[in-house]
């Protein structure tokens, strides 16, 4: 036997691996300077994390991650990135916050203000088996939520945009409970089987 190229393909995909954690830790950092917070070497780990992660993660998963990071700065440390747009959070009905990474932190300003108040605008996909929570985010010009808003107006004689809808939807809510009410976030959410479940 040859375990040669074995050996070489696993050092290939550690290779890899390396530099894709590189590359998520500078683009942590990135982030950290775009939006003028101080970059610290928690904030860099668990925003790189999330901009890896597939799903959502609780603090939880995150303290299992980084076993050296004590349970207060890695609260910390979420709370700031939330706070700035960098990661939004997640409630489960199950009672669990999960965190993802922000996909549209450019908007947002440091200090909370009405701009990332509508930065978490898409939808969720919460597997009931394993109780992962993933992102529909979309690509390209319109994201899952934008595209749904979109499908209720398909049939119209006028298209209706995304932006349109939320108004629209917004003074449903004032006709339902009245004046003064200002939704800023819609939150849409698909129960089902994620695909390593569903197997």
């Amino acid at each position: 036997m040859n375990p040669g190229p074995k050996l070489k393909s696993a050092a290939t995909v550690a290779s890899a691996k390396g530099n894709t954690h590189q590359h998520a830790a500078a683009l942590a950092e990135a982030q950290l300077r775009e939006v003028a917070l101080r970059i610290t070497p928690a904030r860099i780990k668990v925003l790189a994390a999330l901009l890896e992660a597939r799903c959502a993660f609780s603090h939880q998963d995150m303290q299992d991650q980084f076993t050296e990071m004590d349970r207060v700065t890695l609260y910390r440390a979420l709370d700031c990135l939330t706070d700035a747009g960098l990661a939004h959070k997640i409630a489960g009905d199950d009672r669990v916050f999960r965190y993802s990474a922000g996909t549209e932190h450019g908007d947002a300003s440091p200090h909370g203000s009405a701009t990332h108040q509508a930065q978490h605008q898409h939808g969720h996909f919460k597997c009931t088996r394993c109780a992962k929570v993933f992102c529909l985010d979309g690509s390209g010009d319109a994201g899952f939520l934008d595209s749904i808003l979109a499908l209720g107006d398909s049939h119209a004689s006028t298209a209706t945009t995304p932006a349109k809808l939320r108004k629209q939807l917004q003074q449903a809510l004032q006709d339902t409970l009245g004046k003064g009410f200002q939704g800023h976030e819609i939150e849409l959410t698909i129960k089902g089987w994620c695909a390593d479940c569903a197997h």
